[in-house]
């Protein structure tokens, strides 16, 4: 590990997004560039943000952090809730779908990981506060779920689904050998309308409104889940994909629940002392 891996400037294409210099020209276009495409479809991407050495170092990270991943897996609906089963059978959140992911924890994510690091460093923050463009935003309080490391291996994947927070945060560090595809249906639903017929289509293998999002190490994504549809497609071969969960909220104190805990985490009660160094 690098000697000043506590300082994840080194990690950052920084040339080319130059976080330290928040007035410049150069940072001052990536936010616009951000803001527009998120005004467009929902979702900024943010290439190359991560160096490729920096990605080298990231896989690392993840690949000594895998065998930490807790698995989970089952069946759900793109709801993320429990169903009404007093709807109609066909009814789209009475469709059911195959998930299997492993998470690790951030309890468990080292000090000085350099994924930590950098979720930790304040100019990425203040870079996704200023392209989101709503006010403040925080990291969450949840010694679970603020950070994790989504971990993928043959056969898994994600269902058709929103989510149910505004928005997400991850960093692309090792795609899957094939599969592992982040598909999106951009803006299918609104606040106004569940619009559950074109759901339903998509969830039926209609694929005529559906946009892949490449998995390219070291791209940065800001996504607006909530009402995009997306998955991620099963992942085939034997390399692991790696993707940063990064968790911030426009209100401090974000916590997940007990049940949510003991099905992504496999346990309820966080470590008192996160690990200090790598074993």
């Amino acid at each position: 590990m690098p000697t000043d891996v506590s300082d994840p400037a080194h990690l950052v294409d920084l040339g080319r997004y130059p976080l330290l210099e928040p007035g410049s020209p150069a940072y001052r276009e990536c936010v616009a560039a951000a803001r527009r495409q998120l005004s467009d479809k929902g979702a900024a991407e943010i290439p190359g943000f991560v160096s490729a050495a920096g990605v080298a170092e990231l896989v690392r990270d993840a690949d000594a952090l895998a065998p930490r991943a807790h698995p989970s897996g089952g069946q759900g609906t793109a709801y993320l809730e429990f169903p009404d089963f007093s709807l109609p059978p066909d009814h789209p959140r009475l469709h059911f779908a195959d998930y299997a992911v492993r998470a690790v924890a951030y309890d468990v994510t080292p000090l000085d990981s350099p994924l930590r690091c950098l979720y930790e460093w304040d100019p990425l923050k203040d870079l996704i506060e200023a392209a989101l463009d709503r006010g403040p935003i925080f990291r969450y309080a949840d010694p679970f779920g603020a950070l994790n490391l989504a971990v993928m291996g043959e056969g898994d994947q994600l269902q058709w689904h929103f989510d149910q927070t505004d928005f997400v945060v991850s960093l692309a560090i090792q795609p899957a050998e094939a599969g592992g595809d982040f598909e999106v249906v951009p803006r299918i639903r609104s606040v106004e309308d569940e619009r559950y017929d074109q759901v339903a289509a998509v969830l039926s293998g209609d694929r005529s409104r559906v946009e892949t999002l490449p998995m390219t190490p070291g791209t940065l994504l800001i996504f607006e889940g909530r009402h995009s549809l997306h998955r991620v497609s099963p992942i085939v071969g034997g390399r692991w994909r790696h993707v940063g969960l990064l968790a911030y909220d426009t209100k401090p104190g974000t916590m997940g629940s007990d049940l949510l805990r003991a099905d992504r985490y496999g346990r309820t009660e966080a470590l008192d002392v996160p690990p200090l160094t790598w074993p």
